[in-house]
């Protein structure tokens, strides 16, 4: 199948070379002129608008979208859509919430058009070790585009998979990074009492280098804080300050759906939501509480 990519970021641009690396033709397309010329650069055929990407693909065409979740994706499918011809197949590669998926494929179905979910994990490191790909969609859609996964995956058996019918990709990839939260909070809590054990001088980095062989907790994402720590040993000039990109809250709303307990994923994200509060009122009455019932001291704020 010929292939488009629709948004040249920095997982799409990788994407793109990763493609063109492995053998495929691929038409480039973003709202950045310099975005496609560097595509053009690495051998992709660049588009300036949609309607050309339609033009330089043969049918039946794949066109994937690498765009922001939300309104970017809508707009950017739909229209698609009535640029399209029947047989031919969207894939959304971004972080869209799985109602969304289901609904989109649904209208594109009644249009004779394919629509594929890729929930797609691995960052700026999936350029040189490959993707991690859950595929939603039916098997007429996701078999021709087979070879594309294989190039794309860190290997053509491993890492990536059709998990299900349409919105069961993005699914999987929203638990995918609820999971993300889970983990990263634990680590970050443990590298943290240790911070705070202050006789034993520790030395953290040594310490995830040791956590990195043999252990039961090595993982990538400690070989990524083993990183950061021997970049900033003490994270000097970082911000507490932790941002969620939407995918841990739908994996707390579904919980909440189905009625299944998810207690250390839910208390990963509301730490996040914490973390963004330089001034905390929920702490203020706390303490004024404590002053009310035991005439405990109140520890009053500098005058800025």
């Amino acid at each position: 199948m010929n292939i488009a990519m629709v948004g040249l970021g920095k997982m799409g641009a990788n994407m793109t070379t990763r493609l063109l690396k492995g053998g495929h033709s691929v038409v480039a397309f973003d709202l950045r002129e310099e975005a496609i010329a560097a595509a053009e650069g690495e051998g992709a055929t660049g588009a300036r608008t949609l309607e050309e990407i339609a033009g330089k693909l043969g049918a039946p065409r794949g066109v994937w979208v690498m765009v922001t979740a939300g309104k970017p994706t809508e707009d950017t499918v739909f229209k698609l859509a009535n640029i399209l011809d029947k047989g031919d197949t969207i894939i959304d590669g971004g972080n869209t919430f799985y109602k969304d998926t289901v609904r989109r494929g649904t209208v594109l179905a009644d249009e004779g058009l394919h629509y594929v979910d890729v929930g797609t994990s691995g960052g700026v490191w999936g350029l040189t070790e490959g993707y991690s790909m859950m595929v939603g969609g039916t098997d007429e859609a996701v078999k021709p585009l087979t070879p594309i996964f294989e190039t794309l995956a860190p290997a053509a058996d491993k890492g990536w998979g059709h998990v299900g019918q349409s919105g069961s990709g993005h699914f999987v990839k929203m638990v995918h990074n609820g999971i993300e939260y889970g983990l990263m909070q634990a680590y970050a809590e443990g590298f943290d009492l240790m911070d705070n054990k202050t006789e034993f001088g520790l030395d953290l980095h040594q310490v995830s280098q040791i956590w990195q062989h043999g252990s039961v907790v090595r993982s990538w994402l400690l070989d990524l804080t083993e990183n950061a720590l021997a970049e900033n040993p003490t994270l000097e000039g970082i911000a507490a300050y932790v941002p969620d990109s939407g995918e841990g809250r739908w994996t707390v709303m579904e919980a909440v759906e189905l009625a299944t307990n998810i207690p250390v994923i839910s208390l990963a994200l509301q730490n996040r939501f914490r973390s963004r509060d330089d001034d905390p009122f929920s702490d203020k009455l706390l303490s004024a509480m404590r002053n009310q019932f035991g005439g405990h001291a109140i520890k009053r704020e500098e005058k800025k």
